[in-house]
């Protein structure tokens, strides 16, 4: 049982040593320890995996009894299931490569250890989140993580934007987290416990219950599951609370990896997943997670056709793949949105760690319009680069071999139609375009990055260089998983393994087996998703190649259209003023008018104006003239006697 204990608190171990001891320990110590640590991590998790997800030897441990208070009970312990021994392995797995690339890339910078510490931090709340046995042990991970991730997104403090950024993503998440607790409470008032096995032997019986609220009668597990999607989709960033995702780029490249591909915006596909034997009861909870996961997956891809910071066009794909993973998930496609979930977390990782090898080279610059033709410079980054490229947009044969992206986001999609509902039909069209304008940006970010005639300055093209080796070897394992993942895992995702391998895991209903009825849709709507992603291709080929006067002719023909895309349909500008000017305005008013007016004031201002005022006035008695004093002293002596007088 020491194996489960360390692959959970080995980061949170690294990230003490470095937080509270790097200044003694130095940096390449800091370096060293949060790494090694990681990397143990990822090995117990390989371990673990082969353990429990191929062998059926599920780990429940129970570490302390946490709270305790009338019937209300909760124990702090780590559960290991094939779900959570798969999200072991993307975690620790990534995020040991996200650490051994941030040696190379953040040695320049002035607080290694503070870095090396928060990455390490931020794996353990991941850790906690996947690892926990009831609701409320993944709250306190979902927390954590949340406050890992403003501390690293304003790692470099010293910039307004990246103070800004990571206010934003803290603020809005509290959103997305204040519906989460409500389903927890919710959850305890259905169940009478937040423990998961509870909940999910109680979930058949009480799949009928109704609740009355403000006089109207409310389904009460739909009410639930809704309240806890509402979390899934600040955390994984869906459409609505989605703002803060590409804001987050503010922070080094290797927290955007991190954050993107395998941690964070992953938490909210894994809780519904883990929440699965209740929202198998609640089909109309279903398919809003469907209806907002395919909306997410075709806005955040129009989007990311228009823009320039090579960061922010990965930013706005991870934004696209995670749709993809919701609306698995709301056809109850949960094994397909946990195999792309995977997948997605090597190739993305890669692809933004790869980014980050391009800006090393290019000495800081994002902007995609001053880059080009250095693809001989950097062939390695450009070779991985393509490697990304290839997973993500899905390109393969079916039935010969495919990147990891083609077999989890083609059984995404088969799955989705194959479900033969309204809900999953619509996804599957929203998927496929989407798919379509994955292609087309992908190369043209790799178009425009590495071919043509460069647009950097003199200076800038002179010092391009390929990236150390300590940034370029994580990227191998990386690429390794972009390449096979897909094809070795689709047997235990999609194939005729899957029903043993997530057993006792997974739940779904009988009629609800959408992975299974992906098996029998039409070979024609089973080429369709590489007979998009191909056509895409070769039109980001025309465009930024043979006819490269063709995009800009494009926007000015699309006008006020393309205006709404490349300003991201004015989310933010709609936000900032419906909820961020009136609130300045508020604060503003309570700030002058109801602490500096009224409560400063009245209160301590005031009195203490008053008191000196007082004083003032009984100062300018004191004249030092002795005619004063005795006049003083005679209308005393006259004010006794009147008293006594009167008293009698």
């Amino acid at each position: 049982m020491l194996l489960p204990v360390l692959a959970v608190f080995l980061p949170l171990f690294g990230a003490a040593i470095a937080g509270l001891f790097g200044r003694q320990i130095g940096d390449r110590l800091s370096q060293i320890v949060t790494c090694a640590c990681l990397l143990t991590a990822a090995g117990i998790s390989i371990y673990l995996f082969n353990d429990v997800a191929l062998h059926g030897h599920a780990v429940n441990i129970t570490l302390l009894d946490w709270i305790q208070s009338g019937t209300f009970s909760v124990n702090w312990g780590i559960k290991i299931d094939t779900l959570t021994a798969v999200m072991l392995v993307v975690v620790n797995g990534v995020s040991s490569m996200v650490h051994v690339y941030s040696v190379g890339y953040m040695s320049h910078d002035k607080s290694i250890p503070r870095f090396m510490s928060y990455l390490s931090l931020f794996t353990f709340f991941m850790l906690m989140l996947v690892t926990s046995a009831n609701l409320l042990q993944m709250f306190f991970g979902w927390e954590g993580v949340g406050l890992a991730s403003y501390l690293l997104i304003n790692f470099w403090y010293e910039k307004d934007s990246a103070n800004n950024a990571s206010i934003k993503a803290f603020l809005v998440n509290r959103v997305g987290d204040f519906g989460f607790a409500l389903g927890i409470f919710g959850c305890y008032m259905v169940f009478g416990t937040v423990d998961y096995t509870a909940m999910f032997v109680k979930a058949p019986d009480l799949a009928s219950m109704q609740w009355v609220f403000l006089g109207h009668t409310w389904p009460a597990l739909t009410t639930v599951c809704l309240l806890l999607f509402i979390g899934a989709m600040g955390k994984s960033a869906q459409l609505g609370l989605h703002t803060w995702l590409p804001d987050a780029m503010e922070g080094p490249t290797p927290v955007s990896a991190l954050i993107h591909a395998a941690t964070m915006v992953t938490a909210g596909v894994f809780m519904v997943a883990r929440l699965s034997p209740i929202f198998e009861y609640a089909p109309d909870a279903l398919q809003v997670v469907a209806i907002v996961g395919a909306l997410t997956c075709i806005v955040a891809a129009s989007i990311g056709l228009t823009q320039y910071d090579i960061k922010r066009v990965i930013a706005y794909s991870t934004m696209s793949q995670l749709g993809y993973m919701f609306f698995a998930a709301g056809v109850s496609a949960y094994s397909a949105a946990i195999f792309h979930l995977m997948t997605h977390a090597f190739f993305k990782a890669l692809l933004f760690l790869g980014a980050g090898s391009v800006i090393h080279a290019m000495s800081g610059e994002q902007d995609m319009r001053k880059m080009g033709g250095i693809w001989r410079t950097i062939p390695v980054t450009y070779a991985l680069m393509w490697i990304g490229s290839l997973a993500l947009a899905g390109i393969g044969i079916d039935g010969l071999f495919g990147f990891a992206g083609f077999y989890s986001k083609d059984l995404i999609l088969e799955a989705a139609i194959g479900s033969k509902t309204g809900v999953g039909t619509f996804a599957y069209v929203l998927g496929l375009i989407a798919a379509f304008m994955t292609a087309f940006y992908s190369w043209r970010l790799i178009i425009m990055t590495f071919h043509g005639k460069s647009r950097a300055d003199h200076h800038t093209l002179e010092h391009a260089h390929e990236s150390p080796w300590i940034m370029l070897a994580p990227l191998m394992p990386l690429a390794l998983g972009a390449v096979f993942a897909g094809w070795y895992a689709f047997h235990w995702f999609g194939g005729e393994g899957r029903d043993e391998f997530w057993k006792g895991s997974i739940f779904v209903l009988k009629g609800h087996d959408s992975v299974g009825a992906a098996e029998n849709v039409p070979e024609f709507e089973k080429w369709l998703p590489l007979g998009v992603a191909l056509p895409g291709i070769i039109f980001a080929y025309i465009c930024y190649v043979v006819k490269p006067e063709w995009p800009g002719k494009m926007a000015r023909a699309a006008g006020g259209l393309y205006r709404l895309v490349y300003n991201k349909y004015y989310f933010d500008e709609l936000y900032d003023r419906v909820f961020v000017k009136p609130a300045q305005r508020l604060g503003l008013a309570l700030w002058h008018t109801g602490d500096e007016k009224i409560i400063d004031g009245i209160g301590p201002d005031g009195v203490a104006a008053l008191s000196l005022r007082i004083a003032k006035r009984v100062g300018a008695l004191e004249t030092g003239y002795l005619y004063h004093y005795a006049f003083a002293m005679v209308i005393g002596v006259a004010g006794f006697i009147t008293w006594f007088w009167v008293k009698g």
